[in-house]
């Protein structure tokens, strides 16, 4: 029989770093009481980007302010709780239908012109896994810093509790 060990009791656990995340995009979302006030007030990292001399960018990227930041985050938490499928599902296709369509195609990627390859691609599947999993661990955590930053932000520049009474 399987045991399910406490994920709990261990901080570097995937579910962990899933829950910080989770908790820090629900404490900004309970601090933004208001998020339009987010727009057009610039991200800090492109407010120091720019006061900087030998930003010689060719092709600047798109200029985020607090309020795109804002809802990436929640769009991200969203996707997490509710999973990628949930866009397709919005859209009255049954979970069933979902599930035929991309099995069908995974199998048209897939069709390998000798047997060998579909050992190959199998062969290093724990290599894949760790790999992704060092990189979900890497985006988390950087996401939950920009959701704590974020909130501290918004605290200081709107002044998230000078109205209480």
């Amino acid at each position: 029989m399987m045991q399910i060990s406490d994920s709990s009791s261990n901080k570097h656990s995937l579910i962990n770093v899933m829950h910080r995340f989770m908790a820090a995009a629900n404490n900004m979302d309970e601090t933004i009481m208001v998020p339009s006030l987010l727009r057009d007030l610039p991200l800090e990292e492109q407010a120091a980007a720019e006061v900087e001399p030998n930003n010689n960018n060719d092709c600047p990227l798109k200029q985020r302010d607090m309020y795109e930041h804002y809802l990436l985050l929640k769009s991200i938490k969203n996707d997490m709780e509710w999973g990628l499928l949930k866009k397709e599902m919005s859209a009255g296709t049954s979970f069933l239908e979902m599930a035929m369509k991309q099995e069908e195609q995974q199998q048209q990627q897939q069709q390998p012109v000798n047997g060998d390859l579909l050992l190959e691609d199998n062969s290093d599947l724990e290599h894949q896994f760790h790999y992704h999993l060092r990189g979900l661990f890497g985006v988390l955590s950087k996401l939950t810093m920009q959701a704590d930053n974020l909130t501290k932000r918004y605290k200081r520049e709107i002044g998230g509790g000078n109205f209480i009474r």
